[in-house]
């Protein structure tokens, strides 16, 4: 049994990171403790992150993050699917398990859903966590603990999206952002046979898209979007577009370079501005999705998928920074700059 104190992150406003000492959690039933090896930065957690001091005023601590992977380090009672010394990525929410949503593989759904990182689940920026044993998902030897973080956030995301706009070889997809989110719908644009445009605001993240195959880039800021895209498509506009940005300018581009029976997905969290026109809707027969976290069920298909495309030297080019805990302030920063990849929390 684990005991003592762990270090853990902890967010106090205006852009100011602590590590603080905070006890090891014990594994109720059905419920693991996870040893950390890695876990990345997501750009949700950075909105967090932003908030005034205010915003945590007369709140307990919480240690935030969603985006884990390690060993398991000791299980509860009633556990016999996972055991010590297991190898493991989290599902990043956690459900009742007998509700339509959650049987259904739809945890993010369940009316007591609770997401890793928030104040009444504690995420993974500490040495230790505990998580319900049926969001443990066991990573095979192929992949890394950083493939797994991947996988817990921004992977699952992006291949579910991915999926909803079922792209093919004979498609043109526009990637509106290419921060971590952007850049792993390109990759995966990219094994399923699109044709991909991505597009950005930051010249670096664009020249690291182009690295990991993006077909074309643009930046937003240095031509006309629309009629850049229609440039490239003989006039006809894009089949597809996946928005990540999570911009009220995105959104509208997004209708503005699609095609006339084109889809659309968004995943990016920002703006709560109205930004889409209905009446453009209607004129070119779009269809538009929402699209949020991964089902659970999707995971064996995703590990098919990237083990096919070799995905873990593509993450690997993704990730470029890596922080221990007790530097999680310059950690953040960096995350913050807009100008990196992907942000990596490790423990070896």
């Amino acid at each position: 049994m684990a005991t003592g104190t762990m270090k853990g992150i902890v967010f106090v406003g205006d852009r100011k990171v602590e590590v603080r000492d905070f006890p090891i959690p014990t594994p109720g039933p059905g419920e693991v403790l996870i040893q950390l090896k890695r876990a990345a930065v997501c750009g949700s957690d950075l909105h967090v992150y932003r908030q005034p001091a205010s915003f945590f005023a007369n709140k307990p601590a919480w240690i935030p993050g969603h985006e884990p992977a390690g060993v398991v380090a000791e299980v509860g009672e009633f556990c016999e699917r996972v055991h010590v010394g297991d190898r493991v990525t989290i599902y990043h929410y956690m459900g009742c398990g007998h509700c339509p949503a959650c049987q259904a593989g739809y945890l993010q759904y369940c009316p007591e859903r609770r997401p890793l990182g928030q104040p009444n689940t504690v995420g993974p920026n500490a040495d230790y966590m505990v998580v319900d044993e049926r969001n443990c998902l066991l990573l095979p030897d192929e992949l890394s603990f950083e493939d797994g973080a991947m996988i817990a956030c921004i992977a699952g995301t992006c291949f579910s999206a991915i999926r909803k706009l079922q792209l093919n070889g004979e498609d043109t997809v526009v990637v509106l952002g290419q921060g971590p989110v952007g850049l792993t719908g390109t990759v995966m644009a990219k094994a399923m046979g699109a044709r991909v445009i991505g597009v950005d605001i930051v010249d670096e993240r664009l020249r690291l898209a182009r690295e990991l195959g993006a077909d074309e880039t643009l930046n937003p800021q240095q031509v006309r979007l629309g009629t850049a895209v229609r440039e490239l498509t003989g006039g006809r506009g894009a089949d597809a577009a996946f928005e990540t940005s999570g911009s009220v300018e995105a959104h509208r581009s997004v209708i503005d370079v699609l095609r006339w029976g084109g889809r659309g997905a968004f995943v990016g969290f920002g703006s709560t501005e109205p930004s889409i026109n209905l009446t453009a809707i209607i004129g070119k027969q779009l269809t538009l999705m929402g699209s949020f976290v991964m089902p659970i069920h999707y995971y064996a298909d995703l590990v098919a998928f990237m083990l096919r495309h070799n995905m873990s030297a593509t993450f690997q080019r993704m990730i470029t920074h890596r922080f221990k805990i007790t530097e999680a302030e310059e950690a953040f920063r960096v995350a913050d700059s807009g100008r990196a990849g992907k942000v990596i929390l490790t423990w070896d």
